[in-house]
């Protein structure tokens, strides 16, 4: 992909620190002026993410880690256990859309997902998209995909090296026929259709992938004609504006999000002509408005107003037509809202638990269905005749049990059929213990965590424990199953996710107070929850590790800079990490009400307390660290991994070992377009941290 030529004499030449190799990094400093400040960065060559320079000393970096891979793999080789796991695990119903059912299947573990689809769900499922046959490349993965209308064709994204950027496709469904049509250039899209004649995307305009995002433009393509006719429909790019779109019955809506991300405008246009003529009927309406659908005349919505989430409704030619459908509960968050023909499926948070309250189409309640501690759940579809709601629980430990809800009963049943048999459990339902709980952060908040460990641990502060957490852009967290962390678990480890603020478990204000100028809130609550592992005697700081991805990165970077000594391991995946030059690259712009705008300079001077690039001290032996990113992470670019890495490394005080991984033809989520790859990925993480907390 990259020469390997270029400045090869210093990125080959290793030297001796800690026990293990790494490649010098060389230093070149720059000077950053802002606001008064000035700043030396001696690791911006390493922004030039595809130079030759770059691009080879972070394949010596993937030299260093990939061999002390091998010498954690003489103790820990834990691929074939995850395989065993997945392999007595239950599976999921597939996903109801239109006329039929559709889900990815993993039928060559060493090729991409095939999309296939079913017309009931007692039948075998027939081949629709094989990724591997359109590009013939194991690297091609789909992404999400979208049925017409009348399900008569399909569209769906996909791409070969795992970035935002994309490609749209079509199938002819029954019978199956690859169509020509090909779009490109898409990026943060979904995609609309309007019937079966004709689609609705948003077009990107970057050159380079890393270049602040410039994707302003919704266009119309009609089916058989090429992306050149295509027929622009909304063009934001002089006010650089965020749009969404979608279509619903008979009318494209559009929601225009300002540069400044305060406030919105609405706009629909009726589908049943190609004109596509925008009228306008929200007018800078503040953030927080969140549009759900739009059913028989009437808009419905949640407001900035309640803090934890209900629907209103208005109508569409009159906004002071207002009335509340589903009033807010308080202390119970409204996390999702599903609209059928006569119901309102409604699925709510508490402190560990989750439950589901079908309501009429009017909002008047019918049935609650209650979850068990610590599971969640997944709506899949109603079969309005039966009144049966097929369901999906699972949890940390739990694989996905199907059952289906009556209604207008209350009885639950599990589900099973041909294709989806009753399996043994992997262990007993009892086998291990979660606790959902509350600590109290350093400003008196009550900060719930979910605690998980094996029935019976000595809970003596010496046990091996995994620390996660999120804590931005309003993001409600939820218990996944991971067969990875099950090993973990059998080996006597601890797991525990942190809601932090930041994050929406606990409203609107939760993530308000974590957010911006108190950004600092969110990092202290993940601090304080180490604290309280510590002092509950889980754990200490030498057993102890922390992770997350994206936001989380960051998180786990200001963490372990800010108190080193808590951790002994620290592994951040897709991080932030130098928040003076976020908004440079890709959708950094889009984060200001999260983070802050550098080019104010009080929130500059926040974003510079904590940014974890610029909070390195030079006599600090911080926690063993492996930093995970992707070329292709057109999100959160890898610059930010790479300067992060080399700045830790770089330092007589580093004795404990800085690793850099940097997953290759990968985007924002990994290496994940095989089984086997995903199946690697998995491993790896949890063979370093057992490696290391057991050192």
């Amino acid at each position: 992909m990259f020469g390997k030529h270029f400045l090869s004499f210093f990125v080959l030449v290793p030297f001796v620190a800690f026990s293990q190799q790494f490649p010098l990094t060389k230093k070149n400093s720059t000077t950053i002026t802002k606001h008064g400040v000035v700043i030396q960065d001696e690791y911006s060559w390493l922004e030039k993410m595809k130079d030759p320079a770059a691009v080879n000393w972070s394949n010596a970096q993937n030299e260093a880690i990939n061999l002390h891979r091998d010498q954690i793999r003489d103790k820990y080789n834990i691929a074939g256990k995850i395989k065993e796991y997945n392999s007595f695990s239950s599976n999921g119903l597939p996903a109801k859309r239109g006329a039929y059912f559709y889900g990815l299947y993993r039928i060559n573990k060493n090729k991409p997902s095939v999309l296939c689809y079913k017309k009931s769900l007692n039948e075998q499922a027939v081949e629709l998209v094989d990724p591997f046959k359109v590009f013939e490349d194991i690297n091609a993965a789909i992404f999400s995909y979208y049925p017409s209308k009348n399900s008569a064709k399909l569209a769906y994204e996909i791409n070969t090296d795992g970035s935002d950027r994309k490609e749209i496709r079509f199938v002819s469904i029954s019978p199956r026929v690859y169509l020509d049509d090909v779009l490109t250039n898409v990026k943060f899209s979904n995609v609309s259709w309007h019937n079966d004649s004709g689609v609705f995307y948003k077009r990107n305009s970057n050159v380079n992938n890393f270049e602040r995002d410039s994707t302003f433009q919704i266009f119309y393509h009609k089916m058989g004609t090429a992306q050149a006719e295509d027929k622009l429909i909304f063009d934001a790019t002089t006010q650089e504006s965020n749009l969404a779109f979608r279509t619903i019955g008979d009318k494209l809506f559009i929601e225009e999000e300002n540069a400044k991300e305060t406030a919105s405008n609405f706009y629909y246009a009726s589908l049943n002509s190609e004109s596509f003529t925008l009228t306008k009927f929200l007018e800078n309406e503040a953030t927080g408005f969140r549009f759900i659908t739009y059913r028989n005349g009437r808009v419905y919505y949640s407001s900035r107003d309640s803090d934890w989430g209900e629907i209103k409704s208005f109508d569409i030619h009159n906004r002071n037509d207002d009335k509340t459908v589903v009033p807010q509960l308080y202390n119970n968050l409204l996390v999702d809202a599903d609209f059928y023909e006569d119901y309102i499926i409604c699925k709510y948070k508490t402190v560990g638990s989750t439950y589901l309250i079908v309501y009429d189409s009017e909002g008047v309640f019918l049935k609650r269905f209650d979850v068990p501690q610590g599971m969640n759940f997944n709506v899949n579809f109603l079969n309005e005749k039966t009144k049966e709601l097929f369901v999906t629980f699972y949890s940390y430990t739990i694989p996905y049990l199907n059952y289906t809800l009556n209604i207008e009963t209350g009885r639950s049943n599990p589900y099973f059929n041909d294709f989806l048999p009753p399996k043994p459990t992997l262990f007993p339902f009892n086998h291990f213990v979660t606790i959902t709980t509350t600590y109290k952060s350093r400003d008196n908040q009550d900060v719930p965590i979910t605690i998980v460990y094996k029935k019976g641990l000595n809970l003596d502060g010496n046990n091996p424990t995994l620390l996660k957490a999120y804590g931005g852009f309003g993001s409600v967290s939820s218990p996944s199953y991971d067969t990875g962390l099950l090993y973990f678990l059998e080996k006597g480890g601890v797991f525990a996710y942190a809601e932090i603020r930041g994050g929406g478990e606990k409203g609107r204000k939760w993530h308000k107070n974590g957010m911006g100028l108190k950004k600092i809130n969110c990092f202290n609550d993940f601090i304080d929850a180490a604290t309280y592992l510590i002092n509950e005697k889980y754990t200490c700081p030498n057993k102890l590790a922390i992770t997350g991805g994206s936001q989380g990165g960051l998180l786990v970077g200001v963490a372990m800079t800010q108190r080193p000594d808590l951790f002994k391991v620290a592994i951040p995946k897709m991080g932030v990490f130098d928040m003076i030059q976020f908004d440079k690259y890709t959708i950094g712009k889009y984060h200001f009400d999260e983070y802050g705008n550098p080019a104010n300079e009080e929130e500059f001077k926040t974003l510079l307390s904590y940014s974890p690039y610029h909070n390195i001290k030079e006599d600090v032996n911080y926690p063993t660290t492996l930093i995970i990113t992707s070329d292709n992470d057109d999100r959160v670019p890898p610059f930010h991994s790479f300067k992060f890495a080399g700045r830790l490394q770089n330092r007589e005080a580093q004795k404990n070992p800085i690793y850099l991984k940097t997953l290759q033809s990968s985007g924002h989520y990994g290496k994940i377009s095989t089984y086997q790859s995903s199946i690697e990925e998995k491993a790896e993480f949890y063979e370093f941290l057992l490696y290391h907390l057991n050192e």
